[in-house]
């Protein structure tokens, strides 16, 4: 049973690049949102099914899926960075690496506008993400 009642005093949102083929736009979120769950507060409690096997806990809040352009992505790092929320990147060269060290080098050799991205994260309090993601439409 769902409770519909619940307001989370933060947003977790991920912007997609609109073009992305779907098996890229599934890495993406999923690489972001493992960025987000990095806040070990943001995590629920582990899960346990009626045969007694456990697994593992996930965010304890819902995710926002959007979509939009470069430009529209390019606008939600650079505004999440300026409020300070945490913010988490995939730039496209990432898709062409093998492990984490070699993401952080891609992101490590652009310049913040420079990045090349096809996808970002930002968690933050509800109403300023709310305000910084106006116009920007949910994913398809």
């Amino acid at each position: 049973m769902v409770d519909d009642s619940v307001r989370f005093p933060t947003r977790i949102a991920l912007v997609l690049l609109d073009a992305l083929e779907p098996w890229q736009a599934a890495n993406v979120a999923a690489f972001l949102a493992s960025g987000v769950a990095s806040d070990p507060d943001l995590l629920g409690e582990p899960y346990v099914d009626a045969d007694g096997a456990a697994y593992l806990p996930m965010l304890g809040q819902p995710i926002t899926v959007l979509q939009g352009d470069a430009d529209a992505l390019r606008r939600v790092r650079e505004r999440a960075v300026a409020r300070a929320m945490r913010v988490a990147v995939y730039d496209r060269g990432m898709f062409a690496t093998g492990h984490d060290a070699a993401n952080r080098e891609v992101v490590a050799a652009a310049a913040g506008a420079e990045l090349d991205l096809v996808g970002v994260a930002v968690h933050g309090a509800r109403n300023p993400v709310d305000r910084m993601l106006k116009g920007v439409p949910r994913h398809r």
